[in-house]
């Protein structure tokens, strides 16, 4: 099995008013550059063999401390980007609250299946994300360890998925994650992303560093 190590990035400049950054490229705050080089002193220790992360800055500049004090390459994947919240990005849900009362409160029930406007379905992030997992996996090998630092929504529709739970669940069984605390699944060496599907097993949950 392959050890993957899933970390949401560092805090970002949206972080404060808890504005939903989704797919927009939000830059990290100075903690945010802080928490990163604590993520690269953790990894230091982890025995990590692959870094990766989304293309989107705030993961990018969290997981390339890892991958320079490793000194190995930093995989940048479009795959493990954040989920693509149409209309609700840059907003807070106050203010979603007053220009789409009725989809917000869909996508509550079932943040899934009910995108926000104009956003992205969750099952087809998660295809896009458990096929860049599965990649990861062949590269590691079966006793590799491999670091994903990527985003919060993208990483709980990931886990709903290697467990076998159902993706509108996400919010309710994985309440939140802390910004580059560690959550750890084995995974099968993967030919493909639909060999992943219920094949996780949790190791570890929103560990802080």
């Amino acid at each position: 099995m392959t050890t993957v190590h899933l970390a949401r990035h560092g805090e970002t400049t949206w972080h404060a008013e808890n504005r939903y950054a989704g797919s927009s490229d939000v830059p990290l705050t100075p903690l945010g550059r802080e928490q990163g080089a604590a993520l690269a002193r953790w990894a230091a220790e982890a025995g990590i063999d692959v870094v990766a992360t989304s293309d989107l800055s705030r993961a990018v500049e969290t997981g390339d401390a890892a991958a320079k004090l490793l000194g190995v390459d930093l995989v940048i994947d479009a795959r493990l980007r954040e989920v693509d919240f149409g209309s609700g990005e840059g907003l807070t849900r106050a203010e979603m609250t007053e220009l789409f009362p009725e989809q917000l409160a869909a996508f509550v029930a079932a943040p899934a299946s009910s995108p926000l406007p104009g956003g992205e379905p969750g099952a087809a992030a998660v295809a896009r994300g458990l096929d860049a997992v599965a990649g990861l996996t062949r590269v590691a090998g079966a006793d590799g360890t491999v670091l994903v630092v990527a985003h919060s929504t993208l990483i709980r529709l990931v886990l709903c998925c290697v467990l076998g739970l159902p993706l509108d669940e996400y919010r309710r069984r994985f309440p939140g994650l802390a910004n580059t605390a560690v959550t750890t699944v084995e995974l099968p060496s993967a030919a493909d992303a639909a060999a992943l599907v219920e094949r996780g097993a949790l190791i570890r949950f929103n560990v802080p560093l």
